[in-house]
C-alpha cells in the first residue's frame, strides 16, 4: 500500500522546467531555410520599425532589447536569468549579471551573455541602486540574444549591437566649428585703448551655469516613474548632462506635469 501511495505521489510531483517546455507550442521559423531566414528578417525589420525599438548614435540604428527579445521568442528562444551579483566597493556601485538562452523547442541551453553596469559610467552618476542593477540585468540580455543572433538582426537592416550596450555620451559626434576669416585692418588705423574695452566686455561670453547634481538627481527620480516611457526616458537621459539650470527647472516642471496628467487619467479611466 504504502508503495503504491509513494509512487502516486511521483507520478504527481512538479514536472521539471525541460519537461514542461516540451508540452509548449512554439511558432518559429526553421533558420536552416534560407526562404524562411528572409521571411523572419522582413517580419523583425517591420516590427522594430513599427515600435520604435531602435535608438541612433552617430548616424547608426541600435536594436533596444525588446527587439532581440522579440527576434529571440520568433525562433522559440527566451532568456533565463542566471544570477545578478553586487560587486560593488566604497568607491563604486557595480552589479554584474549572466543570462542564458534556452530554446523551447529542443529544451536546450543554446548560449548565454554577461554584463556589468556601474555609477562610474558615463551618465549614470546619480542611479539608484535598483537602476544599476536592472541595466546589468538589461545588457545581460541583449548580450546573451546579441551572441546567438546578431546575423539576424544585421539582416533585418540593424546594427549587430544591442541599443544597451551603447556609451551614448562619448559616441556622440561633435561637429568641428568653422573656421572664422580674419578681417583685414585698414592700414594706419589707430584705436584708441578705451573703445577698446567696452568692445572686448560686449563680445565675451557668459559662462554657462550647467545642471545641477541635485537637479540632475530629481530629473532621473522622475524618470523611473511608472508613466514615463522608456523612448522618454532614453531622449532625456541622452541630453541630461547638456541641460543648463534653467532648462533643467523647465524639464523637471514638464515632468511632474506629465506624470500627474498621467496618473489623473488612469484614475478617471479606472
Amino acid at each position: 500500500m504504502d508503495t503504491l501511495l509513494k509512487n502516486k505521489a511521483m507520478n504527481e510531483a512538479p514536472k521539471t522546467t525541460k519537461e514542461i517546455t516540451k508540452k509548449v507550442k512554439v511558432e518559429s521559423f526553421d533558420i536552416a531555410r534560407s526562404d524562411e531566414t528572409l521571411d523572419l528578417a522582413k517580419d523583425l525589420a517591420k516590427f522594430i520599425k513599427d515600435n520604435k525599438l531602435t535608438t541612433n548614435v552617430q548616424g547608426k540604428e541600435f536594436v533596444n532589447v525588446e527587439g532581440w527579445q522579440y527576434a529571440g521568442s520568433r525562433l522559440g528562444i527566451v532568456p533565463i536569468v542566471e544570477h545578478v551579483i553586487n560587486v560593488s566597493s566604497p568607491e563604486e556601485m557595480k552589479y554584474q549579471a549572466k543570462v542564458t538562452l534556452f530554446d523551447l523547442r529542443h529544451g536546450a541551453t543554446v548560449g548565454a551573455g554577461f554584463a556589468v553596469c556601474s555609477n562610474k559610467e558615463s551618465g549614470k552618476k546619480f542611479y539608484q541602486e535598483f537602476a544599476i542593477m536592472s541595466m546589468a540585468q538589461t545588457r545581460a540580455i541583449g548580450k546573451a540574444y546579441r551572441n546567438c543572433l546578431a546575423w539576424i538582426i544585421r539582416a533585418a537592416g540593424y546594427e549587430p549591437t544591442p541599443a544597451e550596450e551603447m556609451d551614448y555620451d562619448t559616441n556622440k559626434s561633435v561637429a568641428a566649428p568653422a573656421p572664422v576669416a580674419a578681417q583685414p585692418v585698414p592700414a594706419m588705423q589707430v584705436v584708441p585703448a578705451e573703445t577698446l574695452a567696452p568692445a572686448a566686455a560686449a563680445e565675451a561670453v557668459a559662462p554657462v551655469h550647467y545642471a545641477t547634481a541635485s537637479q540632475k538627481e530629481e530629473i532621473i527620480r522622475l524618470l523611473n516613474h511608472p508613466v514615463i516611457t522608456r523612448p522618454e526616458k532614453t531622449k532625456m537621459l541622452l541630453n541630461i548632462n547638456r541641460l543648463d539650470e534653467e532648462r533643467a527647472v523647465q524639464a523637471i516642471a514638464k515632468l511632474r506635469k506629465a506624470i500627474d496628467d498621467r496618473e489623473n487619467g488612469e484614475k478617471v479611466a479606472a
